[in-house]
């Protein structure tokens, strides 16, 4: 028996030896992998773990009043066939990117406040960043294409109806489309060949490319640099483009004698402006914030990072139902639809004609 247990023992450490000895080569290997294996850590609000319970309530209302209000309002003008024109077509547009934009993170922000669901691998990091910049970039372009729509409707109107056909609109949608996937994709595809340095702690509970691009063993600099690029090559051309034209509707609406004629012309780009600051502010700060100013605290990261993510998609439907009265009145028009259960609430004094 003694001489059975020692054999037993001696066999047991030889394959114990065997198995170390023949995993040394696989470690050495899952080691020296490429980015493909590198997997990040996500972070929603540093040194707050234990409240992330409590977060995620007024979290989740942000995304309900987002996915909410930008529903209703594409759903109103749909339906409504008083609203199918250019500015609502934009409209449109606006509410469609900012519930893409929405959908995008959702899941990763609040699996890490339900869940402490941090870690997300490589190839997810990188679908979920090229949505998150894509849909970034696509509603920097709706904005642009809304400052045109009223630059044409103030400064020359009466070519307006001629330029802005049903057609002319489909065709800017697509060139937008096109325009962020041709410029984006390769970004993506570029970094799918760079070496990450794995189990990384990122400032957001969503994957931000100045972000990661921080942790690659090879020089960040090149992706850094056209990662601003094309930050500066979008966002900067758009902002310079609106600017422009709200220089020009400037001009005309000083130039018109009538005050009254003068603060109507303004109103209609109330909404507008609103939009374009509630996005690009914190947009560009929080660029900035990880570009410029590598030593910013994780804490002034993640705010800026919340506020990035939930400003314009939870304002934008707020505002412009509030600014807008025919908006306005087709939702309240489309509650008492749905209130009374009938077709015969319907009136032809309201914006349902």
């Amino acid at each position: 028996c003694e001489l059975e247990k020692r054999t037993n023992r001696t066999n047991t450490t030889i394959v114990v030896s065997l198995f170390r000895v023949c995993s040394q080569p696989t470690m050495v290997i899952f080691n020296n992998t490429t980015s493909s294996s590198s997997n990040f850590l996500l972070t929603a609000f540093p040194g707050l773990e234990l409240a992330h319970v409590w977060i995620s309530i007024p979290v989740c209302c942000l995304y309900a009043i987002a996915l909410l209000g930008n529903s209703t309002i594409l759903f109103v003008i749909i339906v409504d066939r008083s609203l199918h024109k250019p500015m609502y077509y934009f409209l449109a547009m606006l509410s469609a990117v900012d519930l893409c934009l929405t959908i995008s993170t959702l899941p990763t922000v609040l699996g890490v406040l339900w869940f402490h669901a941090r870690e997300i691998s490589l190839k997810a990091c990188l679908i979920q960043m090229f949505f998150v910049h894509g849909f970034s970039f696509l509603e920097s372009s709706v904005l642009v294409a809304m400052a045109f729509d009223r630059f044409m409707a103030i400064c020359n109107p009466l070519k307006y109806a001629i330029v802005f056909t049903d057609m002319i609109i489909l065709l800017i949608g697509l060139v937008i489309c096109i325009r962020q996937v041709i410029l984006i994709f390769p970004m993506i595809l570029a970094l799918t060949r760079v070496s990450f340095h794995g189990g990384q702690e990122l400032s957001h509970p969503f994957c931000y490319h100045p972000d990661m691009i921080k942790y690659t063993y090879s020089n960040p600099w090149i992706s850094n640099f056209l990662g601003m690029f094309l930050q500066l090559y979008l966002t900067g051309t758009d902002l310079l483009f609106i600017l422009f034209s709200y220089v020009l509707i400037l001009r005309t609406v000083l130039s018109i004698v009538a005050p009254k004629k003068q603060q109507k012309a303004l109103s209609t780009c109330v909404c507008h402006i609103c939009a374009v600051t509630v996005f690009y502010v914190p947009m560009i700060s929080l660029s900035l914030t990880h570009r410029l100013f590598s030593s910013t605290p994780k804490v002034v990261c993640s705010i800026l990072a919340n506020v990035y993510l939930f400003l314009p998609p939870v304002l934008n439907p707020v505002i412009y139902s509030l600014k807008t009265k025919t908006i306005r009145q087709a939702m309240l028009q489309l509650l008492h639809f749905k209130g009374s259960q009938g077709p015969s609430v319907r009136s032809h004094r309201g914006p349902w004609g």
